[in-house]
């Protein structure tokens, strides 16, 4: 299993290298692709369509971010999993992280929050921040920084991590209408 992981994500880190203005926008889509999507959840707050259910998603997303982020906490207290540049299976496009590989909390955040607007219910939304998603998760490994299967797994994780708060924060409780107006 390793082969293959190594294999694909060498052929990914593979295409950088060729295109400076390719290179260029994958280190930004990794640097800034994560704090822009925290962004444009958080400026929807002040939409006046379907406010309280407008507000129920976004704080859910927010929720299945924190509980994805800190599930992947746990995980590595297990999994001390190198980066693919210290096995000399990438070529770094960006400074060396000083954390483990495994899972990626870019993918982890970014498939969180786009699962959690698709499983309450805002599709259009939801399918946008899921090409996001991909794509954040795709430069990860284009740099250099994760394995294919670093962002596999940070995935699942942020899928999991909105699941679980689908489960337990329901719309119209108590909690909810205390939380959603706010502001």
């Amino acid at each position: 299993m390793y082969e293959l992981d190594a294999t694909m994500t060498h052929a990914v880190n593979a295409l950088a290298g060729h295109s400076a203005a390719l290179d260029f926008l994958m280190i930004w889509v990794s640097s800034f692709g994560v704090p822009l999507m925290v962004l444009a959840v958080a400026v929807q707050w002040w939409r006046k369509s379907d406010r309280p259910r407008t507000r129920h998603t976004l704080v859910a997303a927010g929720f299945s971010f924190l509980l994805g982020l800190g599930l992947n906490q746990i995980i590595l207290l297990g999994i001390h999993r190198a980066r693919p540049y210290d096995g000399g299976i990438t070529r770094l496009l960006i400074e060396r992280s000083a954390d483990f590989s495994f899972p990626s909390d870019h993918a982890t955040a970014t498939f969180a929050i786009a699962t959690a607007f698709l499983c309450h219910g805002s599709r259009r939304v939801g399918l946008v921040f899921l090409a996001a998603a991909c794509l954040i998760t795709f430069s990860r490994v284009y740099i250099g920084t994760h394995y294919a299967s670093d962002v596999l797994g940070g995935a699942l994780t942020g899928v999991v991590a909105a699941f679980v708060v689908r489960a337990a924060y329901r719309f119209d409780t108590r909690a909810d209408r205390l939380i959603t107006r706010l502001f």
